[in-house]
């Protein structure tokens, strides 16, 4: 019985050890096939990576070949535009001069047209005369023949009568050919006024072809300095809105004291200027050739371009002010005076009257009551 067992036992061991023995090379070989699907895997990782990294390179290659062709056609198209622009202006300039070279002979012509105008009206004029002259010593002929015939017998009498009809009918004859031409002549001198409104409409034509070519050339080239130019007025009218805000704040804030001051001077001022300098005589000094400030104007125009007038109130726009009317104390402040009316070609002002910018326009303002007594329309430019 034990030994039943003892060899059922080492039966077992011998059949498990002998299942054992050939699956070790097979775990072997299945670990190395592992390692070498990684190492497989790993290197066409590399392989990809070193791909992306080749394209990436020929991308950037290419990215800068196109550049530097682009670049390469801008300089291109640059200098074709160039030329471009020299070969208009100098086919500009070409067809002014053969334009202006036929307009010279168009006027030669015309003056030359005119001249023998001239001439067959200067030889009409004389044939006129000499028709008027004629028919007046006709009329003195046949005057004395009336009064010869009146004296004759009726026979002399009729013989003169039919040398009378033969001459009505060789005048007749002779003013039907000078009518005739007359004709030709109003014909000949239609043809040509005719000719001549057809030059002078093609000259006018021409002209303003010029005109338009011109104003396009300089229209095209000022565009540019002119964006360029109101870019710059922005920012400066933004730098004057600026220091205007901050003076009307400032102007603000001793608004309330210049009123009060105003209010308690009013009625004795307004008293004062009524009994002193009521008389201000606006028509007087303008026949003073002293005070000639238009011809001054007109020699010295910077003298009058002062700039941009900056009300006293933001929202406050241009009215046309008469005299009479009674200005508030902020348009008339010491801001406002033209201390130097010399300068302008103005009168000196006296006691409470002072010369005042508005706008474009000059007040003489009495500030005590606010008045405006005289004025000036479109002083400044």
């Amino acid at each position: 019985m034990q030994l039943a067992e003892l060899l059922k036992s080492s039966g077992l061991a011998a059949l498990a050890v002998a299942m054992a023995v050939p699956a070790i090379p097979a775990v072997a070989s299945a670990a190395s096939m592992e390692s070498a699907a990684e190492e497989q895997q790993q290197r066409d990782r590399q392989a990809r990576q070193d791909r992306r990294g080749n394209r990436e390179a020929r991308q950037q290659r290419r990215g800068n070949r196109e550049a530097r062709q682009n670049r390469n056609n801008r300089n291109e198209r640059s200098t074709q535009r160039r030329e471009n622009r020299n070969e208009r202006a100098s086919q500009r300039g070409d067809n002014r001069n053969e334009r202006a070279t036929q307009r010279r002979g168009n006027r030669n012509e015309r003056a030359q047209q005119r001249g023998a105008n001239r001439n067959d009206r200067a030889q009409q004029s004389r044939a006129q005369q000499q028709r008027v002259t004629r028919d007046r010593v006709n009329s003195d002929r046949r005057a004395a023949a009336r009064r010869v015939d009146r004296e004759r017998p009726v026979r002399v009498r009729n013989a003169r009568n039919a040398d009378y009809g033969a001459n009505n009918v060789r005048r007749a004859t002779e003013r039907a050919v000078e009518a005739r031409q007359d004709r030709r002549r109003a014909e000949r001198n239609r043809d040509a006024r005719r000719d001549r409104d057809r030059d002078t409409r093609r000259d006018r034509r021409d002209t303003r072809r010029d005109h338009r070519d011109t104003r396009n050339d300089r229209y095209r080239d000022a565009r540019r300095d002119r964006h360029r130019d109101e870019r710059r007025y922005d920012r400066r009218e933004s730098h004057r809105e600026h220091d205007a805000r901050h003076e009307r704040d400032r102007q603000h804030r001793n608004y309330r004291e210049r009123r009060s001051s105003y209010r308690d001077g009013y009625r004795q001022g307004r008293q004062q200027a009524r009994r002193d300098y009521r008389r201000w005589d606006r028509h007087n000094w303008r026949n003073d050739r002293r005070y000639n400030w238009n011809h001054h104007r007109y020699n010295n125009r910077n003298v009058f371009r002062l700039g941009r007038y900056y009300s006293p109130y933001r929202n406050y726009s241009y009215r046309r002010l008469s005299i009479g009317f009674y200005l508030d104390s902020l348009f008339f402040g010491d801001r406002y005076w033209i201390n130097d009316p010399w300068q302008y070609r103005l009168p000196e002002v006296y006691g409470p009257y002072r010369w005042v910018r508005y706008y474009d326009d000059v007040l003489l303002v009495d500030i005590y009551t606010g008045e405006v007594v005289d004025v000036i329309y479109d002083f400044f430019w």
